[in-house]
């Protein structure tokens, strides 16, 4: 009896695909109105399981492989002698000159079975870059679209809370009692940001993942679980809140939370910190948007954290410019400054380094990088691409002209899902920075009225009666 009741196995990736996807499209398609745009939003957000999945087999397949090259390194030939003579009397300048130029190669073919495991993972990252551009399209072109019709989930709002607290139980408890493994190891480096973020162990909730028996280090993995479990927790609640108290629809917000934790992106990378803890910051920087102080800190964590979130600055700043845009200054500067000064605890050498990371204040990476950018394509490229990002994310200063609550969710999604091209650690991957805000943008009704003017006041007491007069004419 204790085996049928307790012997719980953790699906495989393949299978929860096959098995969320079938719930999702029970949930939340739209069969009467089968050309509407909600069926098309469920479709891109279906379309990045096939990524996901290509990049995790490839993964798998490398460590195989590394396995085998380890197992059969010692019946390798020797070195031909005139590379080992030239090694021998060569200058260490010259050394290093050979270094960079082997590190400009194509990475090396390991094949597994018959697979290019370069080729199964850089496949899964063009996939998922493909994705991301279409909806990153899709979250800029939302803000002309007028007519938002009401299309309510095909579950009651009870049937909704119940999958999504049952789903939550699950990926908490797969995160409480998998392993913790350097993020390395289960994935790219994380890149520029806050040094302790980029020290925290990832933790692995996939079943391949444990039966591969890596040992935990014991130092942070009991801080990346607890930040792991809070911010999945405040992702979810921050979309009911969004859902309750901006959109006065809580079938929506629980709808898109459910569809949040029903994802098969959710189950892979439930453990991983650097997901989903700016993801969490985002959405409560959406939330607390009537009180501009409030939304600058968590939008100066975020970007103190993970770097990337500073490009959303021209777009958050335009949409205070009317109203507020002093306090969220203040919130944010404020915030970034005391991330800055904890730097200074640790060691005084060290310093420099710290705030460059945290920063970014280096010249863009073309060396040592990783996900597309180390599987072949040319690095190079991310300047251009670089270029193009900037550009975007100065065009939200002014377009669209008057800027809502559904601009601010919609806009934001944009931005991070560029950011995927040019992150040079994984892009593509980081799915979460994007995702909460493009759901609220599936569910959201029309927001034209909530603009700063009209929800900010200069006292407590006016912020109060804005609202209030707000949500009338909402209603």
């Amino acid at each position: 009896m204790s085996q049928i009741l307790f012997h719980y196995q953790r699906p495989d990736p393949v299978t929860w695909v096959y098995l969320s996807s079938l719930l999702i499209i029970g949930l939340f398609f739209v069969f009467y109105r089968i050309w509407s745009l909600r069926n098309v939003d469920i479709l891109l957000l279906l379309l990045l399981s096939p990524g996901l999945l290509m990049v995790h087999e490839g993964r798998q397949l490398r460590v195989a492989g590394e396995t085998i090259v380890e197992a059969t390194h010692s019946s390798q030939p020797p070195m031909p002698p005139e590379i080992a003579e030239r090694i021998e009397v060569a200058t260490p300048d010259e050394l290093l000159g050979m270094a960079d130029a082997a590190t400009q190669t194509q990475p090396p073919e390991v094949l597994v079975a018959g697979v290019n495991v370069a080729d199964v993972e850089r496949w899964g990252f063009i996939w998922l870059l493909g994705v991301a551009g279409l909806i990153c399209i899709r979250m800029i072109l939302d803000p002309i679209l007028v007519r938002r019709p009401l299309l309510d989930p095909n579950l009651s709002t009870g049937g909704l809370s119940f999958i999504g607290i049952a789903m939550f139980i699950f990926l908490m408890a797969n995160v409480i009692t998998s392993t913790a493994e350097i993020q390395a190891a289960q994935g790219p480096k994380p890149g520029p940001g806050y040094p302790l973020v980029n020290r925290l162990p990832a933790i692995a909730t996939t079943p391949d993942a444990e039966n591969a028996g890596v040992a935990e280090p014991v130092r942070y993995a009991g801080v990346a679980r607890a930040l792991a479990i809070a911010s999945q927790l405040a992702v979810a609640l921050g979309v009911v809140f969004i859902g309750q108290f901006h959109f006065k629809n809580i079938r929506a917000g629980v709808g898109a939370a459910a569809l949040y934790l029903l994802l098969p992106y959710t189950a892979q990378t439930t453990g991983r910190v650097d997901h989903v803890l700016p993801a969490a910051l985002l959405i409560w920087a959406v939330f607390c948007y009537r009180r501009p102080i409030l939304s600058g800190i968590f939008i100066g964590l975020a970007a103190g954290l993970v770097y990337y979130p500073l490009f959303l600055l021209p777009l958050w700043i335009s949409f205070y410019w009317q109203r507020g845009l002093r306090r969220f200054l203040y919130g944010m500067g404020l915030t970034v400054a005391v991330l800055a000064a904890l730097l200074f605890l640790g060691e005084r050498d060290l310093i420099l380094d710290r705030v460059q990371q945290m920063f970014g204040l280096w010249l863009p990476v073309t060396k040592g990088l990783a996900g597309i950018w180390g599987l072949g394509w040319n690095p190079i490229w991310r300047l251009p691409i670089l270029v193009a990002f900037g550009v975007l994310s100065g065009f939200f200063a002014f377009w669209p002209g008057q800027k809502n609550l559904g601009t601010l969710m919609s806009c934001s999604a944009a931005v991070m899902a560029a950011a995927q091209f040019w992150h040079g650690y994984g892009g593509g991957l980081y799915v979460a920075w994007y995702l909460p805000l493009m759901l609220l943008t599936v569910f959201r009704p029309n927001l034209e009225d909530r603009i700063a003017l009209k929800v900010i006041g200069n006292g407590r007491k006016r912020i109060g009666n804005h609202e209030l007069a707000a949500d009338s004419e909402a209603a």
